[in-house]
């Protein structure tokens, strides 16, 4: 499936959540906790790439997720991404080591979950800071973003890692 999606800034949780509202955004999934592992080989093949392997846990729901290299766009992230639901999460991880996967990134997040009829929201708080997500087609995201008073020079393509190590190294 290919991804396409932005990350904006923001600084009020309550205020973008009564934005959301107020716009027509459906309230789907309340605050909840998640863990990303991120995967790769000893000599970091999928990094190199631009690629991801990630394995997320949502309390007892684990999801492997592959995310291809990103294509060319100025102001999106866009990507193939491909994902499963694994049952077991300590055999998930014999699995991806016996494979010669190593863990290279761990990092916790909370996560509130919105939807249009057109693209999927999340407000999530990370290390680095408070975002809103936006999944969807460009012109939808373009469009709910100018509603919402954003315009494309907030949009934000890195990653959580990137964004994480960022903060860190600072």
């Amino acid at each position: 499936m290919l991804e396409i999606e932005v990350k904006i800034r923001i600084l009020d949780l309550k205020k973008t959540h009564d934005k959301l509202l107020s716009l027509g955004a459906s309230f789907i999934k309340p605050r909840y906790f998640e863990e990303n592992i991120l995967y790769d080989f000893p000599k970091k093949t999928l990094t190199k790439k631009n690629q991801a392997l990630r394995l997320r846990s949502v309390g007892k729901k684990n999801i492997l997720t592959y995310k291809g290299e990103p294509q060319k766009s100025r102001k999106f992230k866009i990507r193939n991404e491909f994902e499963t639901q694994v049952k077991d999460k300590k055999q998930t991880k014999k699995i991806l080591s016996s494979l010669g996967f190593k863990q290279v990134f761990v990092y916790q997040k909370y996560r509130t979950e919105y939807k249009t009829k057109s693209l999927k929201i999340c407000l999530d708080e990370t290390k680095a800071g408070k975002f809103l997500e936006l999944e969807g087609k460009r012109e939808d995201i373009v469009t709910f973003t100018k509603q919402m008073g954003y315009s494309k020079d907030d949009f934000i393509k890195d990653d959580y890692v990137s964004l994480i190590k960022e903060i860190e190294t600072r």
